[in-house]
């Protein structure tokens, strides 16, 4: 439920008899804690960091939440950012790069902004509710170690890990 959707309820209870509001009450709270939270992951390309805490939000918090992810100029789903997640369990193979048009009309509890770019370029999406921001370095941008064509974004995947287990794992304040 949006934030004008609970405005307009909150309104609403406050017409009822006290016995019925705390009835109604009770069950909204359960609603409310039953109900996934969306994490939208913008990045300017939409090909490795975004992709990959997509995946990750998906895989490990999915009782919790539901993670997008798009680009302000999407164009390929990196081929090292598939490899290096599969080494983590999780496929992102069907994950495709897309643009943050697509979702112009969808609302998210989170939008996160994970490179200086998308910063500077769609530092607020309008469908928001709370707005992130956490640089991460291009892996893509890093020019590749010997025969390890990944080992810059293996670096970036543990990173954003990391983040994501202290911003929306279970001990977070967001939980």
């Amino acid at each position: 439920m949006g934030s004008r959707g609970r405005a307009v309820l909150l309104r609403e209870l406050k017409r009822l008899p006290k016995g019925a509001k705390y009835g109604l009450l009770h069950l909204y709270r359960l609603f409310e804690m039953n109900v996934k939270k969306k994490i939208l992951f913008l990045c300017t390309h939409n090909a490795a960091r975004s992709q990959m805490a997509e995946g990750f939000v998906n895989a490990l918090y999915a009782d919790r939440y539901q993670a997008y992810s798009a680009g302000s100029e999407p164009t390929e789903l990196h081929p090292c950012a598939i490899e290096v997640m599969a080494e983590q369990g999780i496929d992102i193979v069907s994950q495709r790069a897309k643009s943050v048009d697509e979702y112009d009309n969808a609302s998210f509890n989170y939008v996160v902004t994970m490179c200086a770019d998308a910063q500077e370029n769609c530092p607020i999406f309008p469908g928001g509710v709370a707005y992130l921001h956490h640089t991460f370095l291009n892996p893509g941008a890093a020019p590749g170690s010997g025969n390890d064509q990944c080992a810059s974004f293996r670096h970036v995947r543990d990173q954003i890990r990391v983040w994501l287990e202290e911003t929306f794992g279970k001990n977070s304040r967001r939980v």
